[in-house]
């Protein structure tokens, strides 16, 4: 009898042929993985609750000015900012938040007749927070209690203590910035709601604020926009 063909050597090749297939077959061909969130801090997600703040940006002061152009006002050397995430959903996206806290110490100021400043506080927390992973990585406040965004400025004069008050209507805008895990706010217009004839028509606030830090997270990373 006539012994059948060896076919072990063709067979072997083939199921090598088809591994080497299989291993050459693109990475696209795998499930994606999901997107990451809009925020992250040292590289884990930001979760719904956690706490942010931040003070301001290294050498840099918060300052309410009579006009956008000019420097007289109230400078204060330090202010703290502090928020609680409420959202944080995949890229592309926008987180949201409550800012709960925007403090100010260390204040002067440099208008006629005004001697010091005994404070400046920001009223109707919290504010909405927003932050969007779109292009120039916008920042927005929304208004608080009455929709509105408040500031009072009390300052000791020749003529007695005057009690500033102030307003935004709508929203108040700025932009993160990754390279700093900044916030910065510029040259936001608030217009006078009340208070002594002497005090300014307007106020113009800008200030930044960084390192943003996750304090929630051990070790308080700091936050980046994805």
């Amino acid at each position: 009898m006539r012994a059948l063909p060896h076919r072990t050597a063709p067979v072997a090749l083939a199921a090598l042929a088809a591994l080497a297939l299989t291993a050459a077959a693109p990475a696209s061909a795998a499930p994606a993985d999901a997107a990451g969130p809009v925020l992250t801090a040292g590289g884990a997600a930001v979760a719904a609750g956690d706490t942010l703040a931040a003070p301001l940006t290294s050498g840099a002061a918060a300052t309410f000015y009579s006009t956008a152009t000019s420097t007289t006002g109230v400078t204060c050397a330090t202010s703290q900012l502090s928020a609680t995430v409420l959202t944080n959903p995949a890229a592309p996206g926008t987180a949201t938040g409550s800012l709960t806290g925007l403090t100010f110490d260390s204040c002067t100021a440099n208008v006629t007749g005004v001697t010091s400043v005994q404070s400046l506080t920001v009223d109707t927390l919290p504010y909405g927070l927003t932050v969007d992973d779109g292009t120039g990585l916008p920042v927005t406040l929304t208004g608080g209690s009455n929709g509105q965004i408040q500031a009072t400025a009390v300052l000791n004069s020749w003529f007695g203590t005057l009690t500033c008050s102030y307003q935004l209507s709508g929203a108040f805008t700025g932009a993160a910035d990754n390279g700093a895990n900044s916030l910065t706010f510029t040259n936001e217009h608030f217009a006078k709601s009340g208070g002594d004839g002497l005090c300014p028509a307007d106020g113009y606030f800008s200030a930044s604020y960084g390192p943003v830090a996750d304090t929630s997270q051990s070790g308080s990373p700091a936050v980046t926009v994805n």
